[in-house]
C-alpha cells in the first residue's frame, strides 16, 4: 500500500497529477491510498503522520507549500516531500525541509513516474523484514516495520508495536544485530528505536509515535546521524 497526498490549488494540475499517480500505480500493480488537498493549511493544520509521501505545490493562497512543509516536518521527520513548481528557483529552498525532489510544471507522466519510482524504492526499503521471538513458550513473528521501539526493562526485552507489547528474554544487542541494515538506532543504552516512527526530537527526548523516550548524551550524536541518514535530504 502506497499512501500519498497531493496538495495543489490548481484544479487542472491537481486532476492531471491524480490521473498520472493512479496510472502509475495501476501499471505497476501497487495498492494506492491517495488524498487530495487544495491548500497547505488543509494538510498542515491538523497534521497526522500517515503518508509515505506528499506532493506540495509551492505557491498557494492561504499557506504555501514551503510553509506547510516546515509545519509538517515539525511533526513528521520521515515523510517524503516533493515540491511542484513552475519555477525551479523556488525549489532550492527544499533543502530547508529535507525535500526529496521537485517536479516542474507542467507535470508530464514520465516526469512523475520517475519520482514515483524513487518513492516506491525508498518506501520498500523501509518495510524491512521480520524477527522471531519466544513469548511464554510460543514463537511470534514480528515484522520489523511494526516495531515502534524495543526497551530493556526488569531484565526483559519489551518489543512495542501499535497493537501490543511482546515481553521476551534475550539481549538487546542480539536483536540489534538481527535488525542491522534496517532503520533502527539506539537513543539510549536500553532503547532501540525504529526511526520511521520518530515524530520529534526535543533536547534530550525523542517522541516515538506518541511515546517520549530519553536520548542519552552518549548516544545523541550517533542517533541524530542515523535519523538524518534515514530521512535523507537534498534533491537526488
Amino acid at each position: 500500500m502506497l499512501t500519498l497526498a497531493i496538495v495543489e490549488d490548481d484544479p487542472v494540475c491537481a486532476a492531471q497529477l491524480k490521473e498520472n499517480v493512479e496510472r502509475f500505480c495501476r501499471e505497476h500493480q501497487i495498492a494506492l491510498q491517495l488524498t487530495m488537498y487544495t491548500d497547505g493549511l488543509e494538510i498542515a493544520e491538523h497534521y497526522r503522520p500517515v503518508w509515505d509521501a506528499i506532493f506540495l505545490d509551492i505557491k498557494m493562497e492561504h499557506l504555501d507549500g514551503m510553509a506547510a512543509a516546515r509545519r509538517i516536518r515539525e511533526q513528521d521527520p520521515t515523510v517524503l516531500l516533493l515540491f511542484i513548481t513552475s519555477m525551479a528557483r523556488y525549489a532550492i529552498h527544499g533543502y530547508e525541509v529535507e525535500a526529496l525532489d521537485f517536479v516542474l510544471k507542467p507535470v508530464s507522466y514520465p516526469k512523475l513516474a520517475m519520482r514515483l519510482r524513487k518513492i516506491v524504492e525508498i518506501v520498500s526499503s523501509r518495510e524491512g523484514r521480520s524477527i522471531m521471538v519466544s513469548v511464554a513458550g510460543n514463537m511470534h513473528r514480528i515484522p520489523s516495520s511494526q516495531i515502534l521501539y524495543i526497551e530493556v526493562a526488569n531484565r526483559h526485552l519489551h518489543i512495542h508495536t501499535p497493537e501490543q507489547v511482546f515481553v521476551t528474554n534475550g539481549a538487546l544487542s542480539k536483536l540489534e544485530q538481527q535488525l542491522e541494515g534496517l532503520p533502527f538506532a539506539r537513543c539510549a543504552q536500553s532503547y532501540l528505536v525504529n526511526l520511521h516512527y520518530v515524530r520529534r526530537i526535543e533536547k534530550d527526548t525523542v517522541l516515538v509515535q506518541d511515546t517520549p523516550l530519553p536520548v542519552s548524551r552518549s548516544k545523541q550524536k550517533s542517533f541524530l546521524k542515523a535519523l538524518s541518514d534515514y530521512v535523507g535530504g537534498g534533491f537526488r
